[in-house]
């Protein structure tokens, strides 16, 4: 059995406003080009042969602490990206999906959001998920909170699994950028017996052929969940 086949790649995104310091230019520059990577990244997941799908850590429960300033581009971005990527969706194949509490946004980001969701659900070459007001306590609360309210009262793990947002819930590997080592609330529990890989690379300067280079090194590893 091939334990180092993967299905489910997570990514953290980190190093946009680095980037952007380090070359003199305005945070939001980052943010743009980090877009740009995210669209390079999923187009590379999905000419790979078992990967079902790419999970993208894009706005966390905590962002929200960042200038209001900061915020408003952020919203205003993913809404000009969803609308620009739509080709790029259908082109490729590429479902997309969005997980997190949405409910906070503009109704016309709602809108964006389950519109795109719409319009490429039968595409099946890779699901592209955006983390959105996401937080993996938030996300297992709320699965059991509805659980409950379904009248469980003993729960089974995959109890939790099946009421958690993602589709495909384990994570086979994570790749976080800008060489911080830490997971920050994300998939806590897709990510119990997932591998990690932590690059010094900046998000904007990441690329498929790192990409490339880490799956290789994914693929040599051995997978033991527990076991010898």
């Amino acid at each position: 059995m091939n334990n180092t086949v993967l299905k489910h790649l997570a990514v953290i995104m980190d190093g946009n406003g680095r980037w952007a310091k380090s070359r003199g230019l305005k945070r939001t520059q980052g943010h743009e080009k980090g877009a740009e990577v995210i669209r390079d990244i999923t187009i590379a997941c999905a000419k790979h042969t078992s990967m079902q799908s790419v999970t993208f850590y894009a706005f966390s429960t905590e962002n929200w602490k960042r200038p209001k300033l900061e915020v408003e581009f952020l919203m205003k971005m993913l809404d000009k990206y969803l609308k620009s990527e739509l080709a790029t969706y259908q082109n490729n194949g590429i479902r997309f999906q969005a997980i997190g509490d949405l409910s906070v946004f503009s109704k016309a980001l709602q809108k964006r959001i389950k519109d795109t969701e719409e319009l490429t659900k039968n595409n099946t070459n890779l699901s592209q998920v955006l983390a959105l007001n996401y937080g993996g306590r938030a996300e297992i609360t709320t699965a059991i909170n509805t659980l409950i309210s379904q009248g469980k009262t003993f729960l089974e793990e995959s109890d939790i699994s099946a009421a958690l947002q993602t589709e495909y819930n384990d994570i086979d590997l994570l790749i976080r950028t800008s060489g911080e080592e830490r997971i920050s609330n994300f998939l806590l529990w897709q990510l119990s017996y997932a591998e990690f890989h932590f690059t010094q690379t900046l998000w904007p300067d990441f690329s498929s052929e790192e990409l490339h280079v880490i799956l290789d090194n994914y693929a040599q590893r051995k997978r033991r969940f527990g076991g010898l």
